[in-house]
């Protein structure tokens, strides 16, 4: 009988309570992997994480902290003395830490999103071209790195599973509609799809179509994820467009379906 995890958060501590599930439990939870829920995740620089939920991760904080690590680094190695270099040893540790603490809440609050959610994937975009789709300095693409790494050795142990897929397009892709245009981004925060007229936030668009990639990716390998569905805020979609909506507890959010398409003048 395999053994399971609830991740509990306090303030200053965080515990992992682990638990042997009835036999009965146990099948049903077999049968429900069968069909996974899947947490879509978009990574960038504004905002550092985005989840298909419409969990918003500021990247304001890990920007400065990266920004004050190089400007210290950058000045201290100008100067080229011993005090200089041991003054950056110090600051470097320093921001390092700043940095660490930013990637270490993120991944928290990625891990609570799945389980509020009651994901049992977690997808994020291949991180391979990262650097070259969102502008990363190599700071933020050590970042994106690290908060990947931690949220999978995190995930692990509340048996949260944790992907790459294919970054291709997701940031041009309508997720309502499947239409792909440089044109669906008219500025940098916002998705505007040219045929079906749906907006969203860029990246919650992203962070959908990344969620959504997966679930197509294994439906059309051998190991099927069966009627496996993306997580949204106020319900779960299926490859089809089949909507379920959450039965208590959760919210709407306006962006988890398309806008009705925008009244034509009579002139």
């Amino acid at each position: 009988m395999e053994c399971y995890g609830k991740y509990t958060h306090h303030p200053r501590w965080r515990v992992l309570l682990a638990y042997r599930l009835p036999p009965t439990q146990e099948r049903c939870r077999t049968e429900h992997r069968r069909g996974r829920t899947v947490l879509g995740v978009d990574l960038g620089i504004e905002n550092l994480a985005v989840t298909s939920t419409a969990y918003f991760f500021s990247g304001r904080e890990l920007t400065h902290r990266l920004q004050e690590f190089e400007k210290v680094r950058a000045g201290l190695q100008q100067t080229g003395t011993r005090s200089a270099h041991r003054t950056l040893v110090q600051s470097s540790g320093r921001e390092l830490r700043h940095v660490r603490d930013v990637l270490h809440r993120a991944s928290n609050a990625l891990i609570d999103e799945a389980l509020r959610y009651d994901c049992d994937v977690i997808a994020f975009e291949n991180l391979t071209h990262i650097r070259d789709r969102t502008g990363a300095s190599w700071g933020h693409k050590w970042a994106f790195r690290t908060l990947y790494e931690q949220v999978e050795y995190k995930a692990e142990a509340v048996s949260v599973s944790v992907e790459q897929v294919g970054s291709a397009y997701t940031s041009q892709r309508c997720a309502e509609c499947g239409f792909t245009a440089d044109e669906n981004r008219p500025s940098r925060n916002d998705f505007r799809c040219v045929k079906c007229e749906s907006e969203a936030n860029a990246d919650y668009n992203a962070a959908k179509n990344i969620g959504m990639r997966y679930i197509r990716r294994g439906q059309q390998s051998s190991r099927r994820t069966g009627n496996s569905q993306l997580a949204l805020k106020s319900g779960t979609v299926t490859p089809k467009r089949g909507f379920t909506a959450y039965p208590n507890g959760f919210e709407a959010e306006f962006t988890d379906k398309s806008h009705p398409p925008r009244a034509k003048s009579s002139d």
